[in-house]
C-alpha cells in the first residue's frame, strides 16, 4: 500500500512510502520511505513530486507498477503550472524478486504545448490487457481553461518503459472543472467508466475501452441521484457482480466538507448504471473529518479492500472519533470471486 503524509498545504504532499503486509493485513511493516521515489529538485528550485498514485500488478512483467502525476511545487507548497509537463504521468515498477524500486520515470507524450500541457492520471484504476498492454483513463487540459477533458491511454509496458500507442474518446463537459479522476473496470465483457465533477458523479460504458457511450449520471435504481459529487468513485468486480465504492450526499453527513464520509459500497445494475440502494453499505466510518480519496482492490478471490486516511491537520483527535487513521475496509463476498487466481 502507498502511503504519503499531508504537509499542511492544500494538495501538498511528500516523497511515496509504502506499507507490506504479508499475511493479508494482519500485521504490516512500514512505513517505509522509498528512496529512489522522494522528492527532486527541479531546474527552478521547485520541488518535483508524484502524487495520487495507484499501486497494480502487470502480470505479463511480473513486476508492481504504480501510476500516478508528476507535479511541481514551489517553497511554499503551491503546485506550480506555468509550464508544460508541470502535470504528467510518472510511472514506477517494483520487482518483487530483487525488491528493489525504479526511480520515477515519465510516460512521453505528443502535443505537450497544446492539449496534453497538463496529464494527470490520478488516483484512477487502471486494466492490463491479455496482451500486457495498459488501459490508463486519465485527464488533461492545455494552458489555458479550468475544464479537464477525460480519455483513456493504450499503452504499452515491457517490464521497464511505460510507451504511448494511442488514445481514445475525449470526453468532458463545461464547468465543474470538467471530467476528472476516472476510473475503468471490466465486467463481462463490457468497460465501466466512472468520472468525477464537481457538480456529480458520471458513468458510461465501452466494448473496447476506448470509445465511450454518452455519459449519464450517477443515480440509484428508484431514479434519484446518487448524491456523490466533487470526489471520486472506484469500482469492486466480481465475476458475479458490479459495485461502487463512493461517497455521498443524505447520509446525516452535511457536516463533513463535500459529505466525503463515510466511503459506501454497493452493488450496480450493469444494463441500467444504476446502484441498488437496497445493497448499499458504509464500509469505511464517518468519524467527524474527510475520507474521499482512496484505493479499491481486489485481494483474494474471497476479499477485496477498501482504503484511506482521515483527513486531519492537527495532532489533536476529533470530537467524533477521527484521529489521522488509516484504514483497511476488508468487502467479504459470500461466493468466491472467479476472476482473481
Amino acid at each position: 500500500m502507498t502511503i504519503q503524509k499531508h504537509l499542511g498545504v492544500s494538495d501538498h504532499y511528500s516523497g511515496m512510502y509504502f506499507l507490506r503486509t504479508d499475511d493479508l493485513g494482519k500485521t504490516w511493516t512500514g512505513p517505509t520511505e522509498i528512496p529512489e521515489l522522494a522528492w527532486q529538485t527541479g531546474e527552478d528550485n521547485e520541488t518535483i513530486a508524484v502524487c495520487d498514485v495507484t499501486p497494480g500488478w502487470h502480470s505479463p512483467s511480473g513486476k508492481l507498477l504504480a501510476i500516478g502525476i508528476k507535479l511541481r511545487y514551489s517553497q511554499q507548497g503551491a503546485q506550480l503550472l506555468d509550464k508544460p509537463r508541470s502535470h504528467e504521468c510518472a510511472y514506477a515498477a517494483y520487482d518483487p524478486k530483487t525488491q528493489l524500486w525504479t526511480k520515477w520515470k515519465m510516460l512521453q507524450m505528443a502535443e505537450t504545448e497544446g492539449k496534453f500541457f497538463l496529464v494527470s492520471p490520478g488516483c484512477v484504476q487502471w486494466l492490463v490487457n491479455a496482451d500486457g498492454t495498459l488501459l490508463l483513463p486519465t485527464y488533461f487540459r492545455g494552458p489555458t481553461g479550468d475544464d479537464y477533458v477525460m480519455t483513456v491511454l493504450h499503452c504499452t509496458f515491457d517490464g521497464q518503459e511505460l510507451k504511448y500507442v494511442k488514445h481514445g474518446d475525449e470526453l468532458t463537459r463545461t464547468g465543474g472543472r470538467g471530467f476528472v479522476e476516472p476510473s475503468l473496470a471490466l465486467f463481462q465483457g463490457t468497460y465501466y467508466l466512472t468520472l468525477r465533477n464537481d457538480a456529480a458523479a458520471y458513468v458510461t460504458t465501452s466494448s473496447d475501452g476506448l470509445h465511450f457511450k454518452p455519459v449519464r449520471k450517477w443515480t440509484f435504481d428508484d431514479g434519484q441521484d446518487l448524491g456523490s459529487y466533487n470526489t471520486q468513485a472506484h469500482w469492486l468486480v466480481h465475476s458475479d457482480g458490479l459495485f461502487l465504492a463512493y461517497t455521498r450526499r443524505g447520509a446525516n453527513n452535511d457536516h463533513i466538507m463535500r459529505n466525503r464520509a463515510p466511503i459506501f459500497v454497493a452493488q450496480v445494475d450493469p444494463g441500467k448504471l444504476q446502484v441498488l440502494r437496497g445493497t448499499e453499505r458504509a464500509l469505511l466510518p464517518e468519524r467527524g473529518v474527510m475520507l474521499g480519496n482512496f484505493g479499491a482492490t481486489a485481494i483474494t478471490p474471497d476479499e477485496s479492500w477498501v482504503t484511506d486516511s482521515e483527513y486531519i491537520l492537527s495532532g489533536t483527535p476529533h470530537a467524533r472519533g477521527a484521529d489521522g487513521t488509516t484504514w483497511l475496509g476488508r468487502v467479504q463476498w459470500s461466493q468466491p470471486n472467479q476472476l482473481v487466481k
